[in-house]
């Protein structure tokens, strides 16, 4: 019993939010964004295969065949296991419609997909030519990015704190006054909103594929006091 009314205590306790710092001269908030810009390194692909039959069976074994065939073309690509991801199997009756009649079983449509990403793009345009010969007849993507995007981050947000301090100096010296300190200090968003296309293309004869060059931002919110 001791041990059930401890507990009972302990989650009746109300949590209790950190305080609000105490500013006594003039408070000032600030927001800044920093952004840098990186060509991509990785981009990533869907690739399907739909197949259609008389029986439901027959639609999906022609299918599996197609996409072991894929997967395997997108190995001796050099894609790892580890960037080869199952997204999607469905296998769904068709039916033929008319005016006044009820539907007609035509078949089965089997669809299987896979999320492909692809760590060097010079081979992309390649990839997706070799991903169609092998039987894939559905494609979609390429979405691109930037692998290990921690380090341009940090610049990012170097380039954001060092805008909220000058925009504070000037709002500050507009005022009479100077920064005293920073309060607080909050990160409000983080992202990559745009590509812009630029020179960098696949070999000549393959599917061309334009990598562009990608922003990554962050948005911080600074609280300053001033005196």
């Amino acid at each position: 019993m001791k041990t059930l009314f401890a507990v009972a205590l302990l989650a009746a306790t109300p949590a209790f939010a950190a305080p609000e710092p105490v500013i006594t001269g003039t408070r000032l908030d600030i927001s800044a964004t920093g952004s840098v810009d990186r060509a991509p390194d990785v981009a990533t692909i869907g690739a399907g295969v739909v197949t259609q039959s008389s029986s439901a069976s027959s639609a999906l074994a022609d299918n599996a065949k197609r996409m072991t065939a894929t997967i395997a073309t997108l190995k001796r690509a050099g894609v790892a296991d580890r960037d080869i991801q199952t997204a999607s199997l469905s296998l769904q009756p068709q039916y033929r419609y008319a005016d006044n009649q009820p539907p007609v079983l035509t078949g089965y449509q089997a669809s299987n997909r896979v999320s492909v990403r692809l760590r060097d793009l010079a081979k992309a345009g390649s990839v997706i030519d070799a991903l169609v010969a092998s039987g894939a007849n559905q494609l979609d993507g390429p979405s691109f990015g930037v692998d290990k995007p921690e380090a341009a981050l940090d610049e990012a947000r170097i380039q954001a704190l060092a805008t909220a301090k000058a925009r504070a100096d000037l709002y500050a010296k507009a005022a009479g006054l100077h920064v005293k300190r920073i309060v607080q200090i909050a990160e409000n968003d983080v992202s990559t909103p745009v590509i812009r296309p630029m020179a960098m293309m696949a070999k000549r004869d393959a599917t061309p594929m334009a990598a562009g060059e990608q922003t990554l931002a962050v948005n911080l919110a600074v609280t300053f006091e001033l005196e």
